[in-house]
């Protein structure tokens, strides 16, 4: 008898639904997030057949601590999409109803009729696992120091504008140090020459008479002022939002330096190394959403698909659109397209083809896709054969450009 598994997850608890072939719901139960409700989960699915591992199981995030037990008791596991499931509540329902156990029930259903059109969630290696804790963790960092230092920014235009104009990438190790020092107008009219350097070497810029001067202009030109009292309320939240800030700069530092640790262990690294445009950030972030499982993408053209690179299609009559893929993978399609833009300065045959699509019209970002496109399925092809990058397979079409040229020299 076949069975099926669906889990609807919350923080607290998790809600369980069995079914057999034919649409009955053979069990429903409630159970904790650790390792009593696995347990728990174990035993129920021992019930109904004599081996738990036989039964496909359907969960709506793979962030959950219930799916690697699962996977390590050998079941299969299929992450599916909350708006899929939610297209799948109402196949049998138009009014809006919605619960935990019913959840759990459609997500049971949707493998029941419907498993062969959902990819099952893959098992990475160890080392794939760690480095896309870290390059996730690492890009999360530095979001939220962007928003730090948006908000500084904002303030600092409020009182302090000169500030802003002294540092315009507040992030630099010399803005911080010169406005710890002075963050308040009247605190930044008072900073000698010989103290800014001061600040300038300890933030590792070294000794810079130019820049000294023109820190000096921005902070003692003429300007309007607050009152003392707010102007200095101010300064004391700006000093809170650069200590932030500093301890920021030290934990994306500090997540770098592990990733980079992680990334120089695996075996795949040194193939996506060599290839044009991937750094080694790039290069975690690339392998951290793609894995290594090669199972996972069969074709170049699913994995394109995954980076939201393959453009789709809308067709329906006469009319037929072909536009940007919009559901895809966010963080691979935003590394994807550093990696091209990084990639026009690295390779001519990238160059070439990203000036080829400008030229029939593309926009900027739309020929940065469709170079990424071919970036990545020339990716796959090296990593399902274990091949290095080679230039000329990449581009045969420069390639033999340049070999007719040189016969014509030749000649």
């Amino acid at each position: 008898m076949t069975i099926t598994c669906g889990i609807d997850w919350a923080e607290g608890h998790h809600d369980v639904a069995l079914v057999d072939a034919d649409g009955r719901r053979l069990a429903k139960l409630r159970i904790d997030t650790g390792m009593t409700g696995f347990t728990a989960l174990i035993a129920l699915l021992a019930e109904h057949v004599a081996d738990p591992a036989t039964v496909p199981v359907a969960i709506e995030s793979e962030k959950v601590l219930l799916v690697p037990a699962l996977q390590a008791a050998g079941l299969t596991v299929y992450p599916i999409n909350p708006r899929a499931v939610a297209r799948y509540r109402e196949r049998t329902g138009q009014a809006g109803g919605k619960s935990d156990p019913g959840d759990a029930l459609v997500l049971a259903h949707i493998l029941r009729t419907d498993a062969q059109l959902h990819r099952p969630l893959t098992a990475p290696s160890q080392g794939a696992a760690a480095v896309k804790v870290l390059a996730r963790q690492h890009q999360e960092a530095i979001w939220a120091r962007q928003a730090t230092v948006n908000q500084l920014r904002s303030l600092l235009m409020a009182y302090f504008p000169a500030a802003v104009l002294a540092f315009p990438v507040l992030t630099h190790k010399a803005a911080l140090q010169v406005l710890l020092a002075a963050p308040t107008p009247a605190q930044g009219r008072r900073l000698t020459r010989a103290r800014i350097a001061t600040l300038l070497q300890r933030s590792g810029r070294g000794n810079h008479p130019a820049q000294v001067e023109q820190i000096l202009a921005h902070l003692s030109a003429p300007a309007l002022v607050l009152p003392a009292r707010p102007e200095l309320a101010h300064g004391r939240a700006a000093r809170a939002l650069l200590g932030v800030i500093v301890a920021m700069q030290a934990g994306i530092a500090d997540l770098e330096q592990a990733m980079a640790d992680e990334l120089g262990q695996h075996p795949d690294a040194a193939l996506m190394h060599a290839v044009p445009g991937l750094g080694p950030i790039l290069t975690a972030r690339v392998l951290a959403e793609i894995g290594d499982d090669r199972a996972r993408f069969p074709s170049a053209a699913g994995l394109r698909a995954f980076a939201g690179t393959a453009p789709i299609t809308k067709a329906s009559g006469r009319s037929k659109q072909v536009r940007a893929r919009h559901v895809r993978n966010r963080r691979l399609a935003d590394a994807c397209h550093w990696w091209a833009f990084a990639a026009i300065t690295k390779s001519a045959g990238a160059r070439e083809h990203y000036d080829r699509r400008r030229a029939v019209g593309d926009s900027h970002n739309a020929a940065l896709r469709n170079l990424a496109n071919r970036l990545l399925g020339r990716l796959w092809w090296c990593l399902h054969n274990d091949q290095e990058w080679n230039e000329n397979a990449a581009w045969p079409r420069l390639a033999a450009t340049t070999t007719k040229r040189k016969e014509a020299l030749a000649a």
